[in-house]
């Protein structure tokens, strides 16, 4: 295997995982933004208020995204062992 295809596999890698895990942290994200202004306009300062919350939206966000998560990520794998060079003697 030459080094542009390690850099490849690599960086091929590093974008599967920015893809997958965009919808999970993007949900994560409103749901605590939102959470945090509501906590900022009625002043409830409880810390334990937006766990609950954001593990909801995770889970749902899986639920929907799971089976495109599934494909890119087997797709990924398929597509790096296919590139694999097999040495027959």
């Amino acid at each position: 295997m030459t080094e542009g295809a390690a850099l490849d596999i690599g960086r091929n890698a590093l974008l599967v995982a920015m893809m997958l895990s965009m919808p999970i942290l993007a949900a994560g994200l409103v749901v605590g933004l939102t959470i945090s202004v509501l906590q900022a306009i009625t002043q409830v300062q409880e810390m334990t208020l937006s766990y609950v919350p954001k593990i909801i939206a995770v889970v749902i966000v899986l639920a929907i995204f799971g089976g495109w998560m599934l494909n890119k990520i087997v797709t990924f794998t398929v597509q790096t062992f296919s590139n694999i060079p097999i040495n027959a003697p």
